[in-house]
């Protein structure tokens, strides 16, 4: 049986740039604020114990023809993301999924341990289930963090995680952050709403909540979908089986065969005001704020 069903078609942050987990973690105002005060993953030695982040990178893309291979200040982007993966204190192993030998070799060229993988796969999980059954290793959750995401930071990762090891009933975990008023009307921008205990309600390209007016409501908080993915792993070796789903295809948002296949999904709010990488015009913003942030 083919592990990918076929296919249908810096290492330094500035000061006051980590990014404290608000939501989602803990219940009652105190003990958020306690932990939007001073978050400090700690290591279980139980439950969900061992983490595995994998960097699923293509060549192919329609609106960014080779975007994991593109230059930011002289580094490749997937070499960036890299970097600021292998700060999280999380996980226990890293690497890079790809199909294809260009972004290979440039990753073993700095030193990524990467994972060959099909051309098959349809997106990011399914070539994350692959490399995790070609590891050979047990984990018992893995990272999905997106190749076009150079600034994510550490903790972020490290909340995704914690996350799932929070709340056994869930198999996925995310985070998100606030919207900004630009980006609105952006579909590359995913939107996301979550229930009062913070697992996801549902995620779009268009803007959600929507109101009478059809008009952006300036007072209301929210949320962009960050390109992160926390997964169970048993939960992540059935995800390829399970068949599309309507509002996955209609949404084009892999997130969503989670939710309609109903599994629970848990969600973490963030401070983190730089997006991934889109378009090719995205690079020289990415850019401009490393500058600003004075990141190599």
């Amino acid at each position: 049986m083919p592990i990918c069903a076929p296919s249908s078609d810096s290492t330094s942050s500035a000061s006051g740039s980590r990014a404290w987990i608000v939501h989602g973690l803990v219940l009652g105002a105190a003990a958020a604020a306690a932990a939007a005060a001073a978050y400090l993953y700690r290591r279980p030695s139980g439950f969900r114990s061992r983490a595995v982040g994998i960097i699923p990178a293509r060549f192919a893309s329609s609106r960014f023809e080779g975007k994991p291979l593109a230059h930011i200040l002289g580094k490749p982007m997937i070499q960036r993301t890299w970097e600021r993966v292998m700060l999280a204190s999380s996980l226990d192993h890293v690497v890079v999924a790809t199909d294809d030998v260009r972004i290979a070799d440039c990753c073993r060229g700095f030193g990524a341990d990467v994972i060959m993988t099909s051309e098959s796969c349809r997106n990011g999980s399914e070539r994350c289930c692959e490399a995790l059954q070609k590891l050979g290793k047990s984990y018992d959750i893995v990272v999905n963090i997106q190749g076009d995401e150079p600034l994510i930071e550490p903790e972020i990762i490290d909340g995704v995680v914690m996350a799932l090891q929070r709340a056994p009933d869930a198999v996925f975990s995310t985070a998100v952050t606030s919207l900004k008023p630009e980006d609105a009307s952006d579909t590359n921008r995913v939107k996301c709403v979550v229930d009062n205990q913070g697992y996801a309600i549902y995620f779009s390209r268009g803007l959600i909540p929507s109101n009478k007016s059809g008009k952006v409501n300036p007072n209301y908080p929210y949320l962009l979908h960050l390109g992160i993915s926390g997964f169970d792993s048993k939960f992540l070796m059935m995800y390829p089986e399970l068949p599309p789903t309507p509002l996955q295809l209609e949404e084009d948002l892999e997130q969503l065969k989670v939710l309609e296949n109903g599994y629970r999904m848990k969600v973490i709010k963030v401070d983190h005001d730089a997006h991934g990488v889109d378009a090719p015009e995205d690079v020289e913003k990415i850019e401009e704020l490393m500058r600003a942030r004075n990141i190599q």
